[in-house]
């Protein structure tokens, strides 16, 4: 990353007098964990794929351990602020001057960071879900003697509270808690990133306003960024959990490095990814009312994860004949690109294949002849960014290589350095950067 970021910053940042360094933060080597329990476990055979395994699946596990996860988060914790306070005591004119810092996070990295940045606790949720079973019992029938011992628990419980609120002003008199971090973060890159399936399963669930404080508040961090290659099997979005209807928009498609006066990011509205519905007649495409957007229309149908194997069941009932059929169906609609309708029995077949492009003299679905739409409700932001897939690569094999290809991006490398530098980029007279 620093090799691809210092090509991009002597192409297009040469002439500003700020610079950005890069500082790789190593903190998973110092971690004593298990030891070396997992090793002493793991078979030998395809040993270098089981080994990749380990140093990378097996981390999401020790995180959601009770045991260890507090030493994951001490451990990125203290080596974040280890290397600042070291930049910082070479570089003393960097907190004079207002230097910014930004955070580039990789997978579980993401995770970590942000429930550093945030405070996020289990022992949280826990206490919401005691509280959520409080409320259930409240609203049932309960007996004289159940409602004695749930009185006598309320007077324990605030009992207790009072005595952990004493304990902590006396531990706060005589000893001040240090900032979680010693620095404010400008900008949290996150990069393949599985963020969202967390901020999920810890219920975070879509609001209505459309900012960025609904998963991360602007006084913690000021823009969150979240950049994923499509078909990197670990990475996720974040924008619907914001706003649903989001689901339905596609992400922002980051510019090739080499691209010639692209259009910067924040001019770049947002365009509809498919309609749950397509028109099947001009007569359905003629009203504007009953053209789907992002707003009205429900969010995009998706195949359940065990739809696949009910799949398989209807198969085998079905029969040979009716799989020939399937097939043809499918192959029709794939390469055939055309408007007539397709035999019913390849109907699946055509539906996924309405993902990859749509087909030929299929009415437009917006608004405008542009192709955008306007939401009702937009993000103050956008912050899920996509990378463009190789003309030529192979998904499959992307899907093994994409989750750990973005340090040596040459796009990723030039979309950070635009965002890091463009609050010097407002000035008027350096309009070649502008156009960065």
């Amino acid at each position: 990353m620093r090799d691809t970021a210092r090509k991009v910053e002597e192409k297009y940042f040469s002439n500003l007098a700020t610079h950005v360094e890069f500082l790789p933060v190593e903190w998973r080597s110092k971690l004593t964990l298990d030891g070396d329990t997992v090793d002493s476990i793991t078979p030998d055979k395809v040993r270098g794929l089981r080994d990749m395994l380990n140093s990378s699946a097996m981390d999401i596990m020790y995180y959601t351990s009770p045991l260890y996860r507090d030493e994951l988060v001490k451990g990125l914790q203290q080596e974040l602020n280890r290397l600042y306070t070291l930049f910082c005591s070479r570089n003393p004119e960097f907190e004079e001057k207002g230097g910014k810092v930004s955070i580039v996070s990789h997978s579980l990295g993401c995770v970590i960071t942000y429930d550093i940045m945030t405070g996020w606790n289990p022992v949280r949720l826990y206490e919401q879900l005691l509280q959520k079973e409080e409320e259930e019992l409240e609203d049932r029938w309960m007996s004289y003697e159940e409602q004695r011992l749930l009185e006598e628990l309320y007077i324990t419980k605030q009992r207790l509270r009072e005595i952990e609120e004493r304990l902590h002003g006396l531990k706060a008199s005589t000893i001040s808690k240090p900032p979680v971090l010693k620095f404010k973060v400008e900008n949290f890159f996150c990069m393949g990133s599985p963020l969202a399936v967390f901020l999920a399963l810890r219920g975070i669930r879509p609001g209505t306003s459309g900012s960025q404080d609904h998963i991360l508040p602007r006084t913690i961090c000021n823009r969150l960024l979240n950049i994923f290659h499509p078909t990197d099997p670990v990475a996720y979005r974040l924008e619907p959990l914001i706003l649903k209807h989001y689901s339905n928009i596609s992400p922002v498609q980051i510019h090739w490095y080499n691209t010639a006066n692209p259009l910067p990011y924040e001019h770049m509205k947002p365009s509809f990814l498919n309609p749950t519905k397509e028109p099947t007649s001009a007569t359905d495409g003629e009203s504007v009312s009953t053209v789907p957007s992002p707003t009205t229309s429900p969010v995009m149908v998706r195949r359940h994860y065990g739809e696949s194997i009910t799949n398989i069941g209807k198969a085998s009932i079905l029969g040979a004949a009716s799989i020939g059929k399937g097939l043809g169906g499918m192959l029709f609609s794939r390469f055939g690109r055309s408007s007539t309708t397709t035999p019913e029995a390849g109907k699946e077949g055509a539906e996924g294949d309405e993902k990859k492009a749509p087909t030929v003299g299929t009415p437009p679905l917006s608004h405008s002849s542009s192709g955008f739409l306007e939401p009702i409700v937009e993000l103050e932001h956008r912050i899920d960014f996509e990378l463009r897939e190789g003309l030529v690569e192979s998904r499959y094999w992307s899907a093994v290589t994409s989750h750990t290809a973005y340090w040596s991006s040459l796009d990723i490398a030039l979309f950070l350095l635009t965002f890091m530098y463009k609050h010097n980029q407002e000035d008027p007279d350096k309009a070649h950067l502008e156009a960065v």
